[in-house]
């Protein structure tokens, strides 16, 4: 029983391919810097070098192209062909309140999912892509859609509406609605396990830092709070998002900048967070390098979105009454040891300590809290495929 769980992120693929009898991993990858300079494929196996190919992916269409190339490449793949394959699972971001659960795919979802474009313009429409070209390469298939807004649904009205006339939540359900729920679930059972505690007693902060980032309170077990709001432009400042800024500015934008409401759209999810604060670019990566080498605006970018992080967990530990662990994960979180250490500079009195050798960790599982640090602290990589995998298998 092998499923291909496909997560399309706003520059980012990643993919597995799962037994499902045993939860096995036979392949997983991840495809980096869509539709920027540099992109490439990196696969691995277990018993075999990791396979890395740099080739130039327009779009997220060509990244899904290459990924099922890869998988049946006589010299780098693991089947044969696509027919050993009985189910795609795919992340979608935006659900609404329509969807809570996961969902065989059909027209109708479709239809939804692109209604939802409005709402999530970075992320509903490559996930999309990534379906469509599936449905093309795989029509037998059965597709399945994963939705990240489904963990946050546990939210409480005070923390979901927003101080709005009420009629706007009823009659067009505008409230928050919280993304990445997948990989905050994912790691907050992970740290429970870890700890040797039960989940239903802890409260915990995860962040899911990346080109996207979002932070959860979750306070036993279930989704308390969380940054990401109506869109996933609210909260952090990301890689190309503003995050959470002041509701007047579109409107100056457009009366005295004559922006139109489209530009204004582009400009706050696509040229703004640490894109626009630098002037560098949204990877991370580059943007340290800036700031290694000097370049005063790229130190200010990083600076402003650790200090965001910062301000949110310290909300959250006030708002849940305390706080057992703190958990980083994502592309940024789980290899980003300068960004852990400027995202908890200063909040030792609460009994939050890194130890900075531990912290010289990437990508692997590790607690990066000093011995007597009276909060938890985890770089947790996140495994949402496995989480969309299982909801698969549980549909079908």
């Amino acid at each position: 029983m092998k499923i291909l769980v496909i997560n399309c992120g706003s520059s980012s693929l990643k993919y597995q391919l799962i037994d499902m009898y045993n939860e096995s991993i036979l392949a997983q990858g991840s495809i980096e810097r869509i539709g920027i300079e540099g992109s490439n494929l990196t696969q691995k196996v277990d018993g075999r070098e990791k396979y890395i190919l740099n080739k130039q992916m327009r779009n997220h269409k060509d990244a899904i192209a290459l990924t099922l190339e890869v998988l049946v490449s006589p010299e780098n793949g693991v089947i044969k062909s696509m027919e050993e394959i009985i189910a795609v699972g795919h992340r979608v971001v935006h659900g609404g309140e329509k969807y809570s659960d996961a969902v065989l795919i059909d027209d109708n979802v479709k239809a939804y999912i692109k209604k939802c474009y409005k709402v999530a313009p970075l992320h509903n429409p490559p996930n999309m892509i990534g379906i469509e070209a599936c449905e093309e390469f795989m029509k037998d298939t059965p597709m399945v859609a994963v939705f990240d807004t489904a963990f946050h649904q546990t939210m409480d009205e005070t923390a979901f509406l927003y101080a709005i006339p009420y009629e706007l939540y009823k009659n067009n359900g505008i409230r928050k609605y919280g993304f990445h729920g997948t990989s905050h679930m994912y790691v907050a059972q992970k740290c429970a396990e870890i700890m040797e505690k039960n989940i239903g007693t802890l409260k915990i902060i995860t962040c899911h830092l990346g080109n996207g980032a979002s932070l959860c309170a979750v306070k036993n077990g279930k989704s308390f709070d969380t940054t990401m709001g109506f869109t996933p432009l609210d909260g952090l400042v990301m890689g190309t998002r503003s995050g959470s800024i002041d509701p007047a500015i579109p409107q100056y934008l457009m009366t005295e900048l004559k922006y139109t409401a489209d530009e204004v759209n582009e400009l706050l999810n696509k040229k703004s967070g640490v894109l626009g604060l630098s002037g560098v670019s949204s990877d991370f990566r580059d943007i340290e390098t800036a700031a290694e080498n000097g370049d005063e605006r790229a130190k200010i970018a990083l600076a402003v979105y650790s200090y965001k992080i910062k301000k949110e967990i310290g909300s959250y530990i006030a708002a849940m009454g305390g706080i057992d662990a703190i958990v980083f994960t994502a592309g940024v979180g789980e290899n980003g040891p300068n960004t852990r250490i400027r995202s908890l500079a200063g909040l030792e009195f609460l009994g939050i300590k890194i130890d900075y050798e531990k912290n010289n960790v990437y990508g692997e599982l590790r607690e990066i809290s000093t011995d007597d640090s009276k909060v938890k602290i985890f770089v947790i990589p996140t495994n949402e495929e496995l989480v969309i995998a299982r909801q698969t298998k549980n549909l079908i």
